[in-house]
């Protein structure tokens, strides 16, 4: 094994251990900890003749060196580095070490520990999970529909207890779980690394025992063709589901065969079974493009055949609605082929060219069509307008349409579980700013709404205490940006509120405005929360996705900057105590928008940021790599080089007094690799011109969603808000 020299990292972090010895307060009495120096060790990158130093490349590991189960020389110094960084985040935050404490006992305390969530019926079956007290995750159980099809089982079996399951892990996720058409089996995916490759076993639901099967390196799903054969997707080293396989249970994995593979290495693919159970689909797609494949049930052993050949730039999803007396089966698709924001088609079965499409909800500029819910007489449709979802309903035997109505100024409602076809019950979600998550079942004949479940947020809350808006800010090019706010009534507009400014703005994805009772801690020591619902998101239509994206990117962040500027103008807050967050692809735009305003901001929160998106897009065998092409371009393109070059936070980190910072990563991150942040944090370091720090945690046993659980999750949520108030003053405040 290769001894290497005594690194500065190791010193800075024998320094810093000096510094912690005491076990009082050691801002107060010892100099401020030192924090960890990075060794400098220059790596060149050259692409179209432009040239790029990286004096942290070393810190990338590949998946086997994190894996090892004794660490090489070079995988010892990468996690010395990182020890010694969340020691000096520990240090650095001691003196609000209590407030952490008291945040985390202050959310626990508002979860309802024991707790039963809305049973739901699927094929012959009630099923529906609890949580007990003290314990991080669920249980699941069913019960069989008894003979008034309607009425609630009184007791219930259980089936997956995932707190047995976790037992002697770090780490814990259920996947997924589907039962067999029979209902004797149930499979189900298990990750305990936190690199989102799961194993696949299967469970005799009489004896509750498992059966000797067992399939590892799963994206997570599958689907049963009958109640031997299952369908799943495989994963290659960059992470990318790219084949499918059918499973016959009683035979090893290495039997399995081979029904389809990806070669296209920008798309990625998954199976499941359709609604009507007459069909196992494998829906191959890209960021813009997508393709599917069906096999019937009862032919298992069959060949999966092309629904709709893939066309560039074509996405679309489809819904089978099966044969009835009189009525041949058929097909709706929900498709953006000549229609931006997407519109609904129907086909027969039997013809399914183009050319035999009708259409049944037509594009509309200003209505972006998200999602369809079929029904053996009733479609719903999810439709936003005004970067609002609407729920629509249209009874298909007269046409009659109505809409389920809603409130509040900031809300999203979503479709819940439904599972079968013939019935005239819809579940949906909704939540807002100041609702917590709710559960209703509407009747789509009476247009009666039933509230089902309302979460309970334990203690004294009180939704009229506090106050929710939706406001617009002007863009740079006289764009209207939405933000929603939400924030304790008594809180002024005199600008001396402190301001959480939260966004993401990539892939179509939108910030909606949910509820959250962790966030009360926040919003009860006089924090206003908000949230840009920028450019790169789907809010307002498809335009609003692609005018942030590829070559417009820039308007994401010059977005959040007016959002932010907009709200210090109308008296929401001011520069010394506006606060920016966000994740993943919400990292890359804090990233961005520190670099372009570093004195906008008194502190900024990355989770999981994406910030050296150059090198990372230029490298495939990166995990989600290729699949991102048409998101961000291609950067072995000379113009899409340089115009992610122009973004980049890693490579546009400048002298400056940047904001005090907040980075959270990973180690087994298979989404952002943990080390995009530590090289970052290292090179911000380097041309802080300000005395705010800057800190980096590696959570060193999960991956790109944090710690798994219900409670460890909030004792992440804590340091950020601990981090927040202590930055804001407030780190002695108690809530109002």
């Amino acid at each position: 094994m290769d001894v290497l020299p005594p690194s500065p990292v190791l010193l800075a972090a024998g320094l810093l251990l000096a510094a912690c010895a005491s076990p009082d307060d050691p801002m107060k009495t010892h100099p401020p900890p030192v924090p960890p120096v990075a060794i400098k060790e220059p790596h060149t990158l050259t692409a179209h003749g432009h040239t790029r130093i990286d004096d942290y490349f070393w810190m990338r590991l590949s998946e086997d060196q994190r894996n090892a189960a004794t660490p090489d020389a070079a995988t010892q110094r990468v996690i010395d580095h990182l020890n010694a960084e969340n020691a000096y985040c520990d240090s650095m935050m001691a003196p609000v070490a209590q407030l952490r404490e008291d945040l985390f006992a202050e959310m626990k305390a508002r979860v309802k520990e024991t707790d039963l969530s809305v049973p739901y019926r699927e094929n012959g079956y009630w099923y529906n999970f609890r949580y007990e007290e003290g314990k991080e995750y669920p249980v699941h159980m069913r019960a069989p529909v008894g003979p008034v099809k309607d009425e609630m089982p009184t007791a219930f079996t259980d089936f997956l207890d995932e707190n047995r399951m976790a037992e002697g892990h770090t780490y814990f996720d259920l996947g997924d779980f589907e039962i067999s058409p029979g209902n004797g089996l149930a499979a189900y995916s298990l990750d305990t690394v936190s690199r989102r490759q799961y194993d696949i076993r299967f469970r005799d639901l009489a004896t509750g025992s498992d059966l000797p099967d067992l399939i590892t390196n799963t994206s997570g799903g599958g689907a049963w063709a009958d109640d031997r054969t299952f369908f799943y997707a495989r994963k290659d080293k960059t992470l990318r589901s790219y084949k499918i396989f059918r499973h016959v249970l009683g035979t090893p994995q290495e039997k399995d065969v081979e029904v389809f593979h990806e070669k296209d290495a920008t798309f990625s693919c998954d199976v499941y079974r359709s609604r009507s159970d007459r069909f196992v689909i494998i829906n191959s797609e890209s960021t813009l493009s997508s393709e599917h494949r069906l096999l019937p049930v009862d032919q298992p052993l069959g060949s999966f055949q092309v629904l709709f050949p893939r066309e560039k730039e074509h996405e679309h999803s489809i819904m089978h609605v099966p044969a009835t007396a009189g009525a041949p089966g058929r097909f709706y698709i929900l498709t953006n082929w000549k229609a931006q924001n997407f519109r609904l088609m129907e086909c027969p079965e039997n013809n399914t060219a183009k050319a035999a499409w009708t259409e049944v909800v037509p594009h509309r500029a200003d209505v972006l069509l998200e999602d369809v819910d079929l029904f053996k007489d009733h479609l719903v449709l999810s439709e936003r307008r005004n970067g609002l979802v609407h729920l629509r309903v249209r009874k298909l035997s007269t046409g009659a349409e109505h809409e389920i109505a809603f409130h509040d100024p900031a809300y999203v409602a979503y479709s819940g579980t439904n599972a079968e076809w013939d019935t005239n019950k819809f579940r949906y979600g909704y939540t807002s700013l100041t609702t917590p998550s709710s559960v209703y079942e509407h009747d789509l004949d009476t247009r009666q709404d039933t509230l089902l479940k309302q979460q309970e947020v334990v203690g004294d809350f009180d939704a009229e205490r506090y106050t929710s808006e939706r406001i617009w800010a002007k863009a740079e090019d006289g764009t209207q940006v939405p933000i929603s706010l939400v924030y304790r009534k008594g809180v002024g507009r005199d600008g001396r509120a402190p301001l959480l400014l939260y966004g993401y703005g990539s892939y179509g994805i939108n910030v909606e405005p949910t509820f959250s009772s962790a966030r009360l801690s926040l919003l009860d020591r006089g924090f206003v929360f908000a949230i840009a619902h920028i450019r790169g998101g789907e809010e307002l239509g498809r335009a609003w996705y692609e005018d942030g994206k590829m070559e417009h990117k820039m308007n994401t962040f010059t977005d959040f900057i007016a959002c932010a500027e907009h709200l210090v103008k109308a008296g929401y807050t001011d520069p010394e105590r506006l606060y920016c967050m966000g994740g993943s692809a919400g990292g890359l735009l804090v990233g961005a928008v520190i670099n372009l305003r570093p004195d906008l901001w008194d502190a900024a929160v990355a989770e999981v940021p994406f910030v050296d998106v150059v090198t990372t897009m230029l490298d495939d065998s990166i995990p989600l790599t290729t699949g991102e092409f048409d998101e961000w371009g291609d950067p072995k393109e000379k113009d899409a080089y340089e115009r992610m070059l122009a973004y980049s936070p890693y490579d546009n980190v400048h002298d400056a007094a940047y904001p005090a910072l907040l980075v959270t990563t990973g180690f087994h991150d298979s989404q952002v690799q943990y080390w995009e942040p530590a090289k970052w944090v290292a090179r911000l370091r380097e041309h802080q011109e300000g005395n705010a720090p800057i800190l980096l945690w590696t959570n060193m046993e999960a991956g790109h969603g944090g710690a798994s659980g219900r409670f460890e999750r909030l004792k992440e949520v804590a340091r950020v808000y601990a981090f927040l108030l202590e930055r804001a003053g407030l780190a002695a405040a108690r809530p109002d």
